[in-house]
């Protein structure tokens, strides 16, 4: 946190512009919040309770930044030897008209579900400063593939008492974010960014002959052959990590606190949720004022959705909340700092706007996948 904090002063790009100011004073008083919280010096009650200080530094803060550097150094192995190549053909006729990616942004897509946002960014990351992936398609993986893990997903559907559908929960969850974000890339802001590359120029693709799986094959093992030595490219790859856990993790104790400290002492998410209050009543919801403020709490956090329909909401209402908080991927407490921390050129206004876009798409797609699975707005006492 200290050198994460200290970082911006000292390569002295602090005041590069208003966002730049704003997170490099944020990552001063994540630094400061986190020494009060590690040292427990006198912190006050609010900031003490074990759902505001203490669950972002253990539960958010800590594995972060743990995950990111350890991440980064393993990830040598998996995009340079040849694998993301070798999937990337063959996942190339569904990733590119579907999702306007390349079909190695498949790897991505499942090392969100199975690792966690912050492994799928570090390899995207990675990825677009090979020349590998354009400024645009960069952006669409990184806001489109890098949701919460599977782990996570059993953490909401216990919390919303829903495990006995687990198997068409994370089915559903996982249909829905693809589904949305398929829709997100045709529209702004993704739809504007250049294909520029971070190198200047894209990286030429090497011509295979063949069918499909022996031009994967031949592209793999080119890849493989020519890269550089193993110890270079874990330390490089356990460099980039490094710097993006540096940014990171005072982001968290910061911003995360700051979105759940509105969150829970003012009304701004209340009056927030009635923008969401259309979608959920164009379908008959009677609960649409209390599923409108969790969609709008997915901002600040995740998990937050989940409590607050826990104990009021009807199975139809759980299970959305469970799936939205899921599709919608941009969070304030994790997942919005390590993305910017990456060298993506996305601005804070276009993570929101694609945040909002992702709620509205993910609501209507997945009512009526809700209500055709059976799942009714009646009270979950009743419906067990």
């Amino acid at each position: 946190m200290y050198i994460g904090a200290a970082l911006p002063f000292i390569r002295k790009t602090w005041e590069k512009d208003a966002v730049t100011i704003f997170f490099s004073i944020a990552k001063i008083c994540g630094a400061v919040i986190g020494t009060i919280l590690v040292f427990n010096l006198n912190p006050p009650e609010w900031l003490s309770r074990p759902d505001f200080g203490p669950f972002l530094y253990k539960s958010l803060a800590t594995p972060v930044g743990l995950v990111i550097p350890i991440g980064s150094a393993f990830l040598a192995f998996l995009a340079n030897f040849g694998l993301m190549e070798f999937t990337g053909v063959l996942m190339t006729p569904v990733m590119r008209p579907v999702f306007k990616t390349p079909g190695r942004s498949a790897i991505d897509a499942v090392a969100s579900f199975v690792g966690s946002y912050s492994i799928a960014l570090i390899i995207t990351n990675g990825v677009y400063r090979q020349g590998k992936y354009s400024a645009k398609e960069a952006a669409i993986i990184a806001t489109g593939f890098s949701t919460v893990s599977a782990t996570f997903l059993l953490i909401v559907a216990k919390t919303l008492n829903i495990m006995d559908h687990w198997g068409l929960y994370f089915w559903v969850s996982l249909v829905v974010t693809f589904a949305v974000t398929a829709i997100t890339a045709r529209l702004w802001p993704l739809s504007s960014i250049p294909d520029t590359y971070f190198t200047g120029e894209k990286t030429p693709e090497p011509e295979y002959h063949g069918n499909m799986l022996s031009r994967a094959w031949q592209a793999g093992i080119e890849t493989a052959s020519k890269t550089g030595p193993l110890s270079k490219l874990i330390w490089e790859n356990l460099y980039a990590g490094l710097n993006m856990a540096f940014s990171v993790i005072p982001s968290i104790m910061s911003i995360g606190l700051l979105g759940l400290v509105l969150a829970e002492y003012t009304p701004l998410f209340d009056w927030f949720g009635y923008v969401f209050y259309p979608f959920f009543k164009i379908f008959g919801i009677e609960q649409a004022a209390l599923a409108g403020k969790a969609a709008a709490l997915s901002l600040p956090e995740m998990f937050l959705p989940a409590v607050l329909v826990a104990k009021e909401g009807t199975m139809l209402v759980k299970f959305v909340i469970a799936v939205v908080s899921i599709s919608e991927i941009l969070f304030f407490s994790a997942s919005i700092p390590c993305l910017m921390g990456t060298d993506i050129p996305l601005t804070l206004k276009d993570i929101v706007v694609i945040w909002f876009e992702r709620v509205v798409f993910s609501i209507v797609v997945t009512i009526p996948i809700a209500m055709a699975l059976g799942f009714k707005d009646v009270a979950a006492a009743i419906a067990q």
